[in-house]
């Protein structure tokens, strides 16, 4: 069982990251993320969708037909995300302004329903609810990194317009890292938003194939050795 959950969260947060491996729920990603603010609140948002979809979809499993097993699964989705939106709207309403179209197109995100499909209808439901935890949670920590990344790049300010979020509490969160920083306005706009995930997804592809090379190095140097200790004679 321990072994099971290493390996969804391996697959959730590198191996099989929806942002950077699937490439799913890239419009939202790449309109959304030009502050961490905006990029937490959607990234919670979609991992709050992923969590209850998955535990939803995994307890009708053994109960919907394979002739209704999509729409229902869209149906699914939907509600999860029209609860999401009256959460936001009761507690965060300005955020919700921010993130407009994009908080209820969750519904169409190719991610949440891949893995609804993929996974929580074929597994029970403790494995299915981590599985949707994990998927959501790299799905946000992309987010967040970009979001980072772009804003400080384009305003020299990390955690502006927290209190979108958290309340009026978090305005002071606001950290100015670089003084009379000339902004780089090219981060916080479209082009900058593909740029940034390109290099990302650049980044992680260049420790992937890091890692690779050192386990197949790895491996021959203890397949020498073996080799060396069958073979050798000592006098």
């Amino acid at each position: 069982m321990r072994s099971d959950l290493k390996d969804l969260t391996f697959k959730g947060l590198w191996s099989n990251n929806p942002a950077l491996v699937q490439l799913l729920g890239l419009c939202p990603l790449l309109a959304v993320s030009t502050n961490i603010a905006n990029a937490l609140g959607l990234g919670l948002a979609t991992l709050f969708v992923l969590v209850v979809s998955n535990v939803s979809v995994s307890l009708v499993r053994n109960i919907v037909s394979n002739a209704i097993r999509l729409p229902v699964f869209v149906l699914i989705i939907a509600s999860a995300v029209t609860c999401t939106e009256l959460l936001m709207q009761a507690y965060s309403f300005e955020l919700y302004e921010v993130l407009g179209i994009f908080l209820p197109l969750i519904t169409t995100n190719c991610a949440i329903l891949g893995r609804a499909e993929a996974f929580a209808s074929k597994n029970a439901m403790l494995p299915a609810a981590y599985d949707g935890l994990m998927m959501g949670f790299g799905f946000a920590l992309v987010l967040v990194v970009l979001g980072a990344i772009r804003e400080l790049l384009g305003t020299g300010i990390l955690f502006a317009d927290m209190q979108l979020l958290f309340g009026a509490q978090a305005a002071t969160w606001r950290w100015v890292v670089f003084d009379d920083y000339e902004p780089f306005l090219l981060a916080v706009l479209p082009p900058g938003a593909f740029i940034f995930t390109g290099l990302l997804i650049a980044l992680k592809n260049r420790l992937d194939q890091h890692f690779a090379d050192k386990q197949t190095t790895q491996g021959a140097i203890e397949a020498g050795s073996k080799r060396a200790r069958v073979t050798g004679v000592i006098r």
